[in-house]
């Protein structure tokens, strides 16, 4: 079982990537094989909306976003990891979530990438984040856009790990009990499908 932890943080080791952490200890020792990809690590570049992808199926861009497609198509556990930047995802996570048009037009245009009810159930998809402030519906914005990605790529998604408020609480190298508590929901959620 592979849960695969997508960090949409451009801040290494900040509140974001260290809750991400612990989600992906918590999955790593309910018996998942993990692996955590930093956005900012990769070279690539955003999608164009040239709607290539709707003719064949395939984007006309090929860097590094184009074999992670493929690894969050292998996942069992999709992780989406993003701190709130304007009141959104950040511009990390969004381009890859945008580069992810691919696969809305092979699911639903050219009708080759097709998912059971049973696949669905089976494969779960989660939005992990972090807010310096604790205002109401600072994450509503970033739901929609995870829930239609990780609908394209045949997740269900009913989980979120949220963390407002780091600013007060002095960030998740203070506020301790944000890494428990995802370190307990990375378990917790991985544990379902094993």
């Amino acid at each position: 079982m592979k849960v695969l932890g997508i960090s949409g943080s451009p801040r290494k080791g900040g509140n974001t990537e260290t809750v991400l952490a612990a989600f992906m200890k918590g999955a790593e020792d309910a018996g998942a094989e993990t692996k955590t990809v930093r956005l900012v690590d990769l070279s690539y570049r955003n999608c164009r909306g040239c709607n290539a992808c709707c003719k064949k199926g395939v984007c006309v861009l090929s860097d590094d976003i184009t074999p992670l497609l493929e690894e969050v198509l292998s996942a069992d556990v999709l992780v989406l990891a993003s701190p709130i930047y304007s009141m959104t995802m950040t511009a990390d996570l969004k381009g890859f979530i945008d580069r992810g048009q691919v696969l809305w037009a092979r699911k639903f245009i050219t009708k080759t990438l097709k998912f059971s009810d049973e696949h669905v159930k089976s494969h779960i998809g989660v939005f992990l984040s972090t807010s310096g402030k604790d205002t109401p519906h600072v994450f509503d914005a970033a739901f929609p856009v995870a829930r239609a990605f990780l609908h394209d790529a045949g997740f269900s998604y009913k989980d979120n790990v949220l963390f407002p408020g780091m600013d007060e609480k002095g960030g998740a190298k203070v506020w301790t009990e944000s890494s428990d508590e995802a370190y307990a929901r990375g378990k917790e959620i991985a544990g379902r499908l094993i």
